[in-house]
């Protein structure tokens, strides 16, 4: 954190970025970055597509700063937008161009390679899911928020969080099963299988 904001909450940065402040704003993304990249990159599962998520949530979000009526935190505010923007683009999966924000420093931190075969392939199962599921999944399971800040993210009631999230979470296990069973589907565990018998990762829906 700045120095110079050590004592100011993000409803204060964003009062001063409001005022005129031409730093504030800055302030507030170097204190929520990563945590909105971890969601837009976990929801895209795409660098670039997360990349300009957050772009286009944080250009958004500095134009509409001074309308914040503090109805909640700014951080929930925040992951609102990028939620928004992940949701246009993985309806929409088409770029478009971006507007650097003037003066800053919105260097997004770098994504993290996968470190094994089983982050690759729980990501490509993520990736699968519909987005009105995923992202509640994310926020939930991967991103610790609570069932109740995940709905007033999204606009939902809580139960719809719930039944999202056990949706979700019910087509990961059946698509990561072998995950959990690691002789699932291998035919050197059975004497009595074919090779014609043998279901590629496409045979489960």
């Amino acid at each position: 954190m700045s120095g110079a904001y050590a004592g100011v909450d993000d409803a204060g940065l964003l009062r001063a970025h409001a005022d005129g402040d031409h730093e504030a704003f800055a302030e507030l993304v170097r204190r929520h970055r990563d945590r909105l990249w971890a969601v837009a990159l976990r929801t895209l599962g795409d660098r670039e597509e997360a990349a300009d998520a957050v772009q286009d949530a944080l250009v958004s979000a500095y134009r509409a700063a001074s309308r914040f009526r503090g109805d909640s935190a700014v951080t929930t505010w925040l992951h609102r937008i990028v939620v928004n923007a992940c949701f246009d683009r993985a309806r929409r999966r088409q770029g478009r161009p971006t507007v650097p924000l003037p003066d800053a420093d919105w260097g997004l931190p770098s994504a993290p390679s996968p470190d094994s075969d089983t982050a690759v392939t729980v990501q490509a199962a993520l990736a699968k899911l519909p987005p009105e599921q995923r992202v509640p999944l994310v926020l939930l399971d991967m991103q610790g928020y609570s069932v109740a800040e995940i709905a007033e993210m999204l606009n939902i009631a809580e139960g719809t969080v719930k039944s999202r999230c056990a949706r979700g979470r019910a087509r990961l296990a059946v698509a990561l099963g072998h995950l959990r069973d690691p002789d699932h589907g291998n035919p050197r565990r059975g004497q009595d299988v074919g090779s014609g018998e043998l279901a590629g990762p496409g045979g489960v829906s």
